[in-house]
């Protein structure tokens, strides 16, 4: 049987999805309802900058179907500043608890820094972040590509930490495009290949990038391994800059229904 695919991407109320993806005159706040009628997952981004209040969670619980699934991001003190570490995973599950309590949490985001590099004292690091990630799954994706060895996916794969694939820029610096599973659960995150702006030297939104049919057409085959190893499988798309990670999730989703990957995954639209 193969494995389910969710589609989504991370975040949803953006501004400048408004005339590209929403109607001009949505409301804010009606944003999410919008967005559950096409997707059944996202990732909440917002929660990297700034642990909200529990109400906030709350309303996107009332807001979405009852098999709709929400990743977290972890705040930068887990990831960037590695301080205050524990009281920042202890108050980022303490907000969670309406999506927890609905069955709508169903993973946390640890996102490293390019400067996060491979070493055991770092690798030490993970295992204490899962501990603390407690009985919610746990992503991690990496920017550097010191990380790109076996040891690292066999150390993950023992503590049941989820690896995440991506898709950026082909420095050789960075992460290259993979079907790694450590976990049952796949993960893949699109952050679109604009190298000129990706070091944020040229002023520009690193995440503008509108992905070509055949660029996603290059993802099939790494997905459909994926579904071989999983049981279920997370795309999510961080391009976000006006509209293009909501308009190339939908164009995936199109492939990947042409392909027969779908029959399993997300509801027609």
């Amino acid at each position: 049987m193969a494995a389910k695919i969710l589609i989504g991407t991370s975040g949803y109320s953006f501004e400048d999805w408004r005339g590209v993806y929403y109607p001009e005159d949505i409301d804010r706040g009606k944003m999410l309802d919008y967005y559950a009628r096409d997707f059944k997952a996202v990732e909440i981004n917002s929660t990297y900058y700034r642990i909200p209040n529990g109400a906030v969670f709350y309303h996107l619980n009332r807001k979405t179907p009852s098999d709709f699934e929400f990743i977290s991001k972890v705040h930068a003190d887990v990831t960037h500043k590695r301080k205050n570490v524990a009281y920042s995973m202890a108050a980022l599950h303490e907000v969670l608890q309406p999506l927890k309590k609905a069955g709508k949490l169903h993973g946390l985001l640890a996102q490293f820094p390019w400067g996060f590099k491979f070493s055991p004292a770092n690798l030490a690091y993970l295992a204490d972040v899962k501990e603390l990630a407690r009985e919610v799954p746990l992503f991690v994706e990496f920017r550097n590509r010191s990380w790109v060895r076996d040891d690292v996916y066999r150390f993950l794969a023992e503590r049941q930490i989820g690896y995440c694939n991506v898709d950026e820029p082909r420095f050789s610096s960075l992460v290259p495009p993979q079907d790694i599973a450590t976990t049952p659960l796949g993960y893949v995150r699109f952050h679109g290949r604009n190298a000129k702006n990706w070091w944020g030297k040229s002023g520009g939104d690193r995440y503008d990038y509108d992905y070509s049919p055949d660029e996603l057409k290059e993802w099939l085959g790494r997905i459909r391994s994926l579904q071989q190893k999983t049981r279920k499988t997370y795309l999510f798309f961080n391009n976000c800059h006006m509209g293009h990670a909501v308009l190339n999730a939908k164009q995936m989703e199109e492939l990947l229904r042409q392909q027969g990957m779908l029959e399993l995954g997300t509801p027609t639209t």
